[in-house]
């Protein structure tokens, strides 16, 4: 008889949380699993075999629209919602072998879901025909609303006009008709009872009416949901009122307060929001004392969408201070999301956050209370189920002194230190993450096509793939007060591009203007940046580790002798790409063999 009245109770409990949206009091963590043109890394062959790692910090993992969509995509043009699973990212078979592995080892699966929108098969308003458990689901023209740009092709659209913002990139659904309502909500059922998902990341739900998502989750019941509502915090909270608070929703306030900070160099901006008496931008954020609200703020620091991509748009990103951002992040109530860039680059240290974030038991609705406001660093305490977290960012972190007695560091970094009180740091057990999977290649030695003429002063730097389509330097003095010795903002001036090496990262090249060398030097890309460097001339730079090697200067320009056969070597043009061997017909030109120039006539 207990074991029945346990198994109702969890029940019952299980059913409460599906109908909040998002648990309350939920101490977990969520991770991006991919960033914008991902197709590498977010391969879901290769998130599997991060299972472990991942166990270790995440309880959720966010990843894209995994249905086929005709192409090559990052799945926000869905058009295949049950038949075709195989996508940019993997086969179905794939999907589902992550999705259980990730399962097995207490991770959630949150799919990402794009119903504002649909791609059509041929014509503006042609819908693929599928059939699940013997039903047959299609759209035709008459579930597209009558304000959306097919309307005079000559179809017959629907009688409704779009119940939300409109978008012209693909057809507008119309959530009002019978149609569109039941085949989202078998979709939906199919993603969680069939495929395994935990939860949705509704996509543009600006897009209708938050009516809909209401009834599509009470129809599903997802224990997570989340929508991106990329507005205001007080329109934000008006959304998920309209849900019934059926679903969660990314805060997207709390991201720009931040990146207003570390872009500014100015940490008092963390607290400002706090002082905002505008009414067109109330807050529901963490950071405010809302107990109806902060369960349901989803934060984050950036995304695929605020990220500058690799066409370089961008929307707001983080540009440095990547670290004291997470660390910020990762003390504050909400649920975190991270994004995979950051993960990628700084693992072990994340997930050190992580981990005091969890020991200290901080949850989506824990307190929280300023403790210090000043320009070089902001600090905030967090009131956790086991004990307290005082977390402490800025260029000068650690300078500042914790009031009061019982506080002990736990760990620190970059721009960042972590304090804990009523537990013993040294109980906090630290997770090793593994570095085998998440390396965007390898140190393989110098690429023979960067060189450095006599005389010339100047630096290289190896970039991970996902740093981005531009490198940019950030060089001073150690008088210069930090200051780029150019008088440029940050992030600095643009590096050259000189080719990409044999393990897939690109190489740049960045030469010194002026007569004397700078002290110190940053890269950085992406959102990403390396730590500060000591600038040695003609030093070769590698990811995030620093100077690996030294480039040795050319003297010259020598003549390529075609007549030795017995030796063979890789020809380069000048801006790094392999044209041949010395063993090849090459065009007239000046070529790169072995680090020096060679000319051929």
């Amino acid at each position: 008889m207990r074991k029945i009245y346990l198994t109702l109770i969890s029940c019952l409990v299980a059913a409460a949380a599906m109908a909040q949206g998002w648990p309350k009091d939920y101490n977990g963590v969520m991770l991006q699993g991919f960033y914008w043109d991902s197709f590498a890394d977010t391969q879901w062959t290769r998130l599997e075999k991060q299972a472990d790692d991942l166990s270790k910090v995440f309880d959720l993992v966010w990843i894209p629209q995994s249905g086929n969509c005709g192409g090559m995509s990052m799945g926000y043009d869905d058009l295949y919602w049950f038949e075709n699973y195989n996508s940019s990212f993997g086969t179905e078979e794939d999907l589902r072998s992550m999705i259980k592995t990730f399962k097995e080892k207490g991770i959630g699966t949150i799919a990402d879901v794009v119903v504002n929108h649909r791609k059509e098969l041929k014509n503006w308003v042609e819908f693929p025909e599928e059939t699940y458990k013997d039903v047959t689901y299609r759209m035709t023209s008459e579930d597209v609303c009558s304000d959306d740009e097919a309307a005079g092709k000559g179809y017959q659209l629907s009688k409704n006009k779009d119940t939300g913002e409109k978008w012209d990139g693909m057809r507008d659904l119309d959530h009002k008709s019978e149609n569109v309502q039941t085949i989202v909500k078998a979709y939906l059922n199919f993603l969680l009872n069939d495929l395994g998902y935990t939860g949705f990341r509704y996509d543009m739900v600006k897009g209708y009416s938050a009516e809909f998502t209401k009834m599509y989750n009470e129809a599903s019941k997802p224990l997570f949901s989340i929508g991106e509502y990329w507005d205001s915090s007080k329109n934000i909270k008006n959304w998920i009122d309209g849900t019934g608070k059926t679903s969660a929703a990314f805060d997207f306030q709390f991201k720009y307060v931040v990146r207003n900070a570390t872009d500014k160099g100015d940490w008092t901006y963390l607290g400002k929001n706090n002082e905002n008496k505008d009414e067109n931008w109330p807050l529901i954020s963490s950071q405010v004392d809302d107990g109806s609200y902060r369960q349901y703020a989803i934060t984050f620091v950036e995304n695929h969408d605020t990220e500058v991509r690799p066409d370089g748009s961008s929307q707001g990103p983080l540009r440095k201070d990547t670290l004291a951002a997470n660390a910020y992040l990762l003390a504050m109530p909400g649920t975190p999301c991270v994004f995979l860039k950051h993960w990628k680059a700084y693992k072990q240290e994340i997930a050190n956050m992580i981990t005091v974030r969890k020991a200290v038991g901080i949850t989506n609705t824990s307190a929280t209370a300023n403790m210090a406001s000043s320009k070089d660093y902001y600090a905030v305490e967090t009131t956790g189920t086991n004990g307290k977290l005082l977390a402490v960012v800025g260029t000068k972190a650690d300078s500042y002194e914790p009031k009061g007695t019982g506080w002990k560091k736990a760990i620190s970094g970059y721009h960042y230190v972590y304090y804990v009180s009523d537990i013993d740091p040294a109980s906090i057990k630290y997770p090793e993450m593994s570095t085998e999977e998440e390396k965007d290649g390898e140190y393989a030695g110098v690429p023979t096509f960067c060189t450095m003429e006599e005389g010339e002063q100047c630096a290289f730097f190896e970039a991970p793939i996902s740093w981005g389509s531009q490198i940019f330097v950030w060089a001073w003095m150690k008088d210069g007060d930090g200051k780029d010795y150019l008088g440029t903002n940050w992030p600095g001036v643009n590096a050259t591009k000189l080719g990409t090496a044999d393990n897939g990262n690109s190489v740049w090249k960045w030469k010194v203007s002026g007569a004397v060398n700078p002290d110190y030097i940053i890269f950085s890309g992406g959102g990403m940046q390396t730590k500060n460097l000591d600038f040695t001339n003609g030093g070769y730079y590698f990811g995030l580790d620093g100077l690996k090697a030294t480039v040795t200067p050319t003297t010259g320009i020598h003549n390529i002798d075609m007549t030795d056969q017995n030796a063979e070597h890789v020809v380069f043009d000048l801006q790094g790409r392999k044209v041949g061997t010395t063993r090849s017909p090459l065009k007239s030109g000046i070529y790169i063999v072995n680090g020096k120039k060679f000319v051929i006539k």
